[in-house]
């Protein structure tokens, strides 16, 4: 009869072991600034895009429409986005930072450059590139397309 392997002889152990500390640890920080991890995703995709209608971002990040118009409801209370409404179609709306979000999505990025150092920057260059590698390589695999906000 073949042994039940330990716990611990997983790979995928591993992963969930380091990536529950690394992702409590940026929560922790991000929810310091008032926003959480999923808030943190949303506005720093809209660094990128600028002003973007809800249904494209919620694909862009791999969300539902619901969740993204959630999460938009809770930045407007935050005065971190502004919505633009279509003046041919009022159904028609657009999502962009509003200066008080253009101003934290650089401290945030920090924060997640400080997490990434905390728990990461012990590894060499070579080290943290086949890391990269690695976990791309299972992303692209697996087809996964989903950011990931939890």
């Amino acid at each position: 009869m073949k042994k039940t392997s330990q716990i611990e002889d997983h790979v995928g152990y591993w992963l969930r072991y380091v990536s529950n500390h690394v992702s409590h640890a940026f929560a922790q920080r991000v929810e310091r600034q008032g926003v959480t991890v999923a808030e943190w995703v949303l506005l720093r995709e809209l660094l990128d895009t600028g002003a973007v209608n809800p249904s494209h971002l919620a694909a862009k990040i791999g969300m539902t429409r619901g969740a993204v118009s959630k999460l938009v409801e809770r930045l407007l209370q935050k005065d971190l986005v502004v919505r633009s409404h279509s003046e041919n179609d009022r159904r028609y709306q657009t999502i962009d930072l509003s200066p008080s979000g253009k101003q934290i999505v650089p401290v945030l990025g920090r924060l997640a450059d400080e997490n990434d150092n905390e728990f990461f920057g012990h590894l060499t260059p070579d080290e943290k590139t086949s890391l990269f590698n690695l976990l791309q390589e299972i992303v692209r695999r697996n087809g996964w397309k989903n950011l990931p906000v939890d």
